[in-house]
């Protein structure tokens, strides 16, 4: 069913949102024109705003509107551990775990030759040219437990092998409270792949 070409472009737009199907688009179209107009203002506008000024850091490549982002302005983070992620929502989920004081590099998504995602689209030439600065000594390998994200955890590992730089991998396994007999399998070999001694729990 068509309503216009109006509704149906915003309709459209909705659509690129992940997991927005066409249905769903419909309904936040539906909702925003007939509840929400002032909301549908200030959406607009905010996107507007945000596609014009938001960038990436110039030193790690996560989002921000400044040529530095606010991690790597912060004097108070230690620019020796290099926690390497897929893309800038990884940033904000290790953040939200308060754990990590390190810095970071964004490779804006995983190796993928199928998908076009070479070594130069994911950003390794400014991940290299990072590297020179000899301030790194231990780089954390955090890209998502994928076929993909894996190759690329493997692929970095080429790139810095017999350099003397402390090379670690996050953890994956059985999730806190988690049982084993709800666990995949692919999860459960990542655990016993990734066990240790007991004394290092």
């Amino acid at each position: 069913m068509s309503f216009g070409p109006v509704i149906d472009e915003l309709i459209d737009s909705l659509r690129v949102l992940p997991g927005v199907g066409h249905k769903s688009a419909q309904r936040m179209a539906m909702h925003l024109l007939e509840r929400n107009r002032v909301g549908a203002q200030r959406l607009a506008a905010a996107l507007q705003t945000a596609s014009v000024e938001v960038g990436h850091c110039e030193r790690c490549r996560n989002l921000t509107e400044e040529a530095l982002c606010r991690i790597c302005r912060d004097v108070q983070r230690d620019p020796a551990s290099l926690c390497i992620v897929e893309s800038p929502s990884d940033v904000i989920a290790i953040e939200q775990a308060r754990y990590f004081k390190g810095s970071y590099f964004v490779l804006g998504g995983s190796l993928s030759p199928l998908d076009g995602r070479g070594p130069e689209q994911i950003g390794i030439p400014a991940f290299i040219e990072r590297m020179r600065g000899g301030e790194v000594t231990e780089v954390i390998l955090a890209t998502n437990p994928t076929v993909e994200g894996e190759a690329t955890a493997h692929y970095i590992a080429e790139l810095l092998s017999g350099k003397d730089i402390l090379l670690t991998r996050l953890a994956h396994g059985i999730p806190l409270g988690g049982e084993l007999g709800f666990v995949d399998g692919g999860t459960l070999s990542h655990a016993f792949s990734g066990r240790k001694p007991l004394e290092n729990l």
